[in-house]
């Protein structure tokens, strides 16, 4: 297979691209935004942005409008309880099969990605923030050999992003402290039910923060 057989097709990339700015709150939750401006901050034609967002509507993450518009959907009180119940039951459990799999290999790689968080956090660089936090759970999750509760997490991990967003660049990077190392400590003696615990109360600051939001009306 040549270099050319194995590029990513634009669609792919298109929908990766426009996930990513859902994800890191490039789009925030009720931002309007008109297919055409996609089209300009992608650089891609009308089809493949009309499929991402076709992709992208059916898992939540975007709400078609009128006029050529989409948006962001807003969290509610009742979305959140919906969102944290899911992640709270499936993310420590994908942590707790990782863990079957895990070798001092694997351990060294996610402190790799776990170590730009720190830099991030003194930096307070909420997209970097962001990104390498997002990072670290994914990789962890993907190694639970469970394709289907990986891609559960990832569709909620959609939805939560964007509120995420604003929480931490209102709060600041400081209001959600790393708590990975505790998660590797686990993992480096095999403990399946401690790493699900670390995992359980490091999504549950996030989830905390936005749902303190939310009360005061700010997201």
């Amino acid at each position: 297979m040549n270099a050319e057989d194995r590029k990513i097709p634009t669609h792919e990339v298109t929908y990766a691209r426009l996930r990513d700015m859902i994800l890191f709150g490039v789009l925030q939750p009720g931002q309007p935004v008109t297919i055409q401006g996609l089209i300009n901050d992608l650089g891609v034609g009308m089809t493949p942005v009309r499929e991402a967002i076709r992709r992208l509507a059916a898992e939540g993450a975007l709400l078609p409008q009128g006029n050529r518009r989409v948006t962001v959907p807003r969290l509610t009180r009742g979305l959140l309880d919906q969102i944290a119940f899911a992640r709270m039951t499936i993310e420590p459990r994908l942590a707790e099969l990782a863990c079957a799999h895990v070798t001092p290999e694997f351990i060294a790689r996610l402190a790799e990605i776990d170590r730009p968080i720190y830099d991030a956090i003194r930096a307070r660089d909420v997209t970097a923030y962001l990104s390498h936090n997002h990072a670290f759970h994914f990789a962890l999750y993907e190694a639970s050999q469970a394709p289907v509760l990986v891609d559960m997490a990832r569709s909620l991990w959609l939805r939560f992003g964007p509120s995420l967003r604003v929480v931490v660049a209102r709060e600041g990077v400081l209001a959600l402290p790393d708590l990975h190392v505790e998660a590797m400590v686990a993992m480096e003696r095999g403990d399946a039910k401690g790493l699900a615990g670390a995992m359980e109360r490091d999504i549950g600051q996030g989830i905390e923060q936005v749902r303190l939001a939310l009360d005061r009306g700010e997201i």
